[in-house]
């Protein structure tokens, strides 16, 4: 029969184990790591999770590090956390959506890089994002990190195409839209006839730590199916921002 002691050395070696695997682990795997039976890690694991400590992610249940130990070290985690924190949300508004889904974070220098994507069903959509970095203001990811607390807006507003805002007031006037109705809008901002919608990840502090957004192209996302896409990307994505320690009854606008 373990004591008190054996118990704790054995969850403070499995979450070691846990937090320095660059992949999520299987219980087998762990099992095999700590050279300690599938029973016994399946019931410490399960007890680590209801603590959040840890979290399963994926059909095979992969174990990776969980909302309290991402939320202390929100500024830190790294790109591959967030991608597979969030793949099964957009892979869900993919199927839901059909249109292409980006996950993006914000970089300094007042711009976004993208990080994930899941690609349209339909033949005309938008190129793949992944990898690139692009300015906040023409862009709805953009403007999500802007109202919510990830970035500034920039000193000097650069016109990518007619629709692009070019005032500073202007600007803000939309990014109070955005922290009001929780999702941002750019129709045409970066390039005529491209539509997106985005709405934040928000961390423990109410500040985006990501955005993710869906994009295709304006004949087919008009102004109410933009409305339904908006309220859709707020509903999955408020359990990502959960599980990152925000609190949904504390405002998120930073």
């Amino acid at each position: 029969m373990q004591t008190g002691t054996q118990a704790i050395d054995r969850a403070a070696q499995l979450l070691v184990l846990v937090v320095e695997s660059d992949e999520s682990s299987s219980v087998g795997e762990l099992a095999e790591a700590a050279g300690l039976p599938k029973s016994t890690v399946s019931r410490v694991v399960s007890a680590l999770e209801r603590q959040g400590l840890v979290q399963r992610q994926g059909s095979r249940g992969g174990i990776r590090p969980g909302p309290v130990l991402l939320g202390l070290v929100r500024r830190g985690v790294s790109g591959d956390d967030i991608v597979a924190l969030c793949r099964d949300t957009l892979e869900r508004l993919g199927e839901a959506s059909g249109e292409t889904i980006d996950l993006a974070v914000p970089v300094p220098g007042g711009s976004e890089l993208y990080l994930d994507q899941v690609d349209s069903r339909h033949f005309l959509g938008t190129v793949n994002w992944v990898g690139r970095r692009l300015p906040h203001h023409c862009t709805s990811v953009g403007k999500v990190f802007m109202a919510f607390g990830a970035a500034s807006p920039p000193a000097r507003l650069e016109r990518f195409t007619p629709a692009t805002i070019t005032t500073a007031d202007r600007l803000a006037e939309e990014l109070r839209s955005v922290r009001a109705r929780g999702y941002a809008i750019t129709i045409g901002e970066l390039e005529p006839g491209l539509v997106a919608v985005a709405a934040p990840v928000l961390g423990s502090d109410g500040a985006a730590i990501a955005a993710i957004s869906i994009s295709g192209p304006q004949l087919r996302l008009d102004g109410d199916r933009l409305e339904q896409l908006g309220d859709l990307l707020v509903s999955d994505i408020a359990a990502l921002s959960e599980r990152l320690g925000h609190n949904p009854l504390t405002k998120g606008a930073a």
